[in-house]
């Protein structure tokens, strides 16, 4: 898995995507970002792969926060990597996380290939998981679980807002199988 690239841009793409050349290899990078990257400048991405049967897709970002915001846009249903990457190119993670913490479905809405019932599905699943602070900084994931549990947990049936009330101030152990089995504990309770 590639997790971090690092090189000079040779190739623009009208899509968005530049190969970098690192160390005397392209790699095409879908990158998070509306900035245009001039041919030969130096640039470091933090990377997001996507494995399928008919391409291996890589997506950059400029700090492993908006990853991780990339990630967490992932989890709701109908959100794919290249509507995740719309999202991203259209408003600062900020300005996203404000607009999904206030409930603003309206202005989720606006970002391309994101319609009103997708927009409420993403205020909906990712409302209370954000740490906004108002500054231009990006915001900070409140998930004190990893994506992982969240998905097995989902799997099993229960619902986002079950799993965040449920373990909302809970610490979670580092180890997923330990981790899986105190959340399935909290859910019981309640």
């Amino acid at each position: 898995m590639i997790g971090w690239l690092g090189g000079s841009v040779v190739h623009n793409y009208p899509n968005g995507a530049v190969v970098v050349d690192v160390n005397g290899v392209g790699y095409e990078v879908h990158v998070a970002s509306a900035q245009q990257f001039r041919t030969g400048e130096s640039v470091e991405f933090c990377i997001y792969t996507v494995v399928r049967a008919d391409a291996i897709l890589l997506y950059g970002f400029t700090s492993f926060a908006d990853r991780e915001f990339f990630e967490l846009l992932l989890i709701t249903p109908g959100v794919g990597p290249s509507t995740a990457l719309a999202a991203l190119r259209t408003m600062s993670t900020n300005e996203l996380a404000l607009a999904i913490e206030s409930g603003d479905v309206k202005r989720v809405s606006k970002i391309p290939g994101i319609g009103a019932k997708t927009a409420s599905r993403i205020v909906l699943e990712l409302k209370g998981k954000l740490n906004v602070t108002g500054s231009s900084e990006s915001p900070v994931v409140n998930a004190p679980h990893s994506s992982a549990i969240d998905d097995a947990l989902r799997a099993l049936g229960y619902s986002s807002q079950e799993v965040r009330q449920a373990l909302e101030d809970v610490e979670l152990p580092d180890n997923e199988s330990d981790a899986l089995r105190v959340a399935l504990q909290h859910l019981r309770r309640q």
